[in-house]
């Protein structure tokens, strides 16, 4: 997160009359939640990303991953306010993909992303121009996850580049390498490394950009060798999974079936019966055999949900530890009516505008997304 948003994050979080609503009862504040939309109606509509608590995700009007939860906030065309219950790089995909009239807001601004976090313009753009140098750019591809903020995929969009997601990844990698030898590809190792790999790279043509070291702690010879440069990036949830894990859980239960996120290690990725986005994990697991016994590498509250929405499927999570995405736990039902209240009163609190430069870039990369399929 960056400095000013980061203050503002600050600023936001003091700005949240505490008397007034953090210390309310749970029923009261759902019930003010209920009756701030009911006055709202169609010009509001509330996203809950998959990872949101259930306190949080009973109030959304859609649920999903982040990118389609944007395409169906903007959908809405009676909607005049989207009030994003995710982290600020979704809100900043939602307010690119939105019309002027529309307000996007965040109910929480220091809901950020610590993968996001991890790659910053000012990085980014030295590693480009040291690239440059060792390679020449016009061989490269840069290539942003979704979850980057919005001057990243700016980034890709001014210098031919793209945003994938978890569910696209290998189709982007294929058209990036349609176009140029190389690809750039951040802000996660493991989504970039788990997608190269699967397509038939040489793991020795996959090298790990460092922003802190000089060439990103590769050789001149190593750059020049790889087809794919990974940024040294990753998602603390997902990282937290080990292959141990799965021994434990296959030895406990020799039946079981392990399912994970493409943002874990390589080693659990490999171990794993099958990987791919929260959309391919629920969908797998809602598909299966009834009695199936699942295993599931992501995120908590997700994982506690599958499970309660799923009564023919047992479903496990893939650690003894259990670890939420903070970050996203950071919009609470508090926040949620402190900003849709401000809505009924004609007041937008925590409004995301993208800066229109960065808008008008960002838009270009994931409308070449969108074309890619």
């Amino acid at each position: 997160m960056s400095s000013m948003i980061a203050l503002e994050a600050v600023r936001a979080s003091a700005a949240l009359p505490f008397e007034q609503f953090a210390t309310l009862p749970e029923d009261d504040i759902h019930v003010r939640i209920a009756a701030a939309k009911k006055a709202l109606g169609k010009r509001l509509v509330i996203l809950g990303h998959h990872y949101q608590r259930d306190e949080v995700i009973r109030h959304a009007d859609f649920r999903g991953d982040s990118l389609k939860l944007a395409q169906q906030g903007v959908a809405m065309g009676d909607a005049r306010h989207i009030v994003f219950c995710g982290v600020h790089f979704m809100a900043e995909t939602a307010d690119i993909l939105s019309s002027d009239q529309v307000s996007v807001t965040l109910p929480d601004l220091a809901a950020g992303c610590s993968m996001a976090d991890m790659a910053d313009l000012p990085a980014v753009t030295t590693c480009w121009e040291e690239l440059d140098e060792v390679v020449g750019t016009a061989a490269i591809t840069p290539i942003t996850y979704i979850n980057s903020g919005a001057d990243l995929k700016a980034f890709c969009g001014e210098n031919g580049g793209i945003v994938c997601t978890s569910s696209n990844a290998r189709r982007i990698l294929e058209w990036a390498f349609a176009r140029t030898e190389k690809v750039l590809f951040f802000p996660d190792q493991h989504l970039g490394r788990n997608t190269a790999l699967d397509m038939g790279i040489s793991p020795d043509q996959v090298v790990v950009w460092d922003p802190a070291l000089e060439l990103g702690g590769n050789t001149a010879e190593a750059l020049q060798n790889a087809r794919v440069i990974l940024w040294a990036g990753h998602c603390s949830v997902h990282q937290m999974f080990l292959p141990e894990h799965v021994d434990m859980f296959r030895e406990k239960y020799p039946d079981t079936r392990v399912i994970v996120h493409p943002e874990c290690t390589r080693e659990v990725v490999e171990k794993a019966d099958c990987a791919g986005s929260t959309e391919y994990i629920i969908r797998t697991i809602r598909e299966s055999p009834k009695g199936t016994r699942w295993v599931v590498g992501t995120e908590l509250n997700l994982v506690q949900r599958l499970n309660h929405e799923s009564p023919d499927h047992e479903v496990h999570f893939l650690s003894p530890t259990y670890c939420v995405c903070s970050t996203m736990g950071r919009i609470d039902p508090p926040h949620l009516l402190w900003s849709l209240e401000n809505l009924v009163a004609g007041n937008v609190v925590n409004r995301i505008q993208v800066p229109e430069h960065d808008r008008e870039w960002a838009r270009t990369a994931l409308e070449r997304m969108l074309a890619a399929g």
